[in-house]
């Protein structure tokens, strides 16, 4: 049987999930439309790549687990980046646990982690860029990679990290200042 023909606006979407009949094939397409977006965010936060999917499944295995209860307050895109960003710094908590490291050297595993990444050039921009990055206290980090990376605006942000807009504006720009100081040195 052929699949029907979804629309891509996120409010029909939604309302072809709650139909029966189309409901694998909504969640389908809503998968197809926010898995990179999503898979990037994440990566940017775990850094290594099997990390990055394994984040990623959960995070959909959520977002198919509370479909059907999403209220609909904020923008299906901005709930979704909420759970993922959820399940990452759960995944990055039980990683600091597992290890049983101080933030510190959490954060020094994480550097350890892009570093190892094929491609890895301390020298490029880019890599000076990502290390930057992980350097970052953990609530920096995300603040700074969802506006810097998804452009996303403070109030999407501020629902989706359950925080006051000042609070995240500040956070921005405490690690955009970090961020320049590191790319300064050498």
């Amino acid at each position: 049987m052929a699949q029907p023909l979804l629309p891509n606006d996120d409010n029909e979407l939604l309302l072809a999930f709650r139909d029966e009949s189309t409901r694998e094939a909504a969640y389908t397409k809503i998968i197809r439309k926010y898995q990179e977006k999503l898979y990037w965010h994440i990566r940017r936060m775990v850094v290594n790549h099997d990390d990055a999917n394994d984040v990623l499944q959960n995070t959909f295995i959520k977002v198919w687990n509370y479909l059907d209860n999403f209220r609909e307050e904020a923008n299906l895109y901005t709930w979704m980046y909420r759970i993922a960003t959820n399940e990452t710094l759960t995944f990055l908590d039980k990683e600091k646990r597992r290890a049983s490291l101080s933030l510190s050297d959490h954060e020094s595993s994480l550097a350890n982690k892009l570093q190892s990444e094929k491609g890895f050039d301390a020298n490029k921009l880019e890599w000076k860029l990502q290390q930057a990055i992980q350097s970052l206290p953990e609530k920096q980090r995300t603040v700074f990679l969802l506006r810097y990376y998804e452009e996303m605006p403070y109030e999407e942000m501020s629902v989706a990290l359950e925080t006051s807009t000042g609070a995240l504006k500040a956070s921005y720009h405490h690690a955009v200042k970090k961020v320049e100081e590191f790319l300064k040195r050498d």
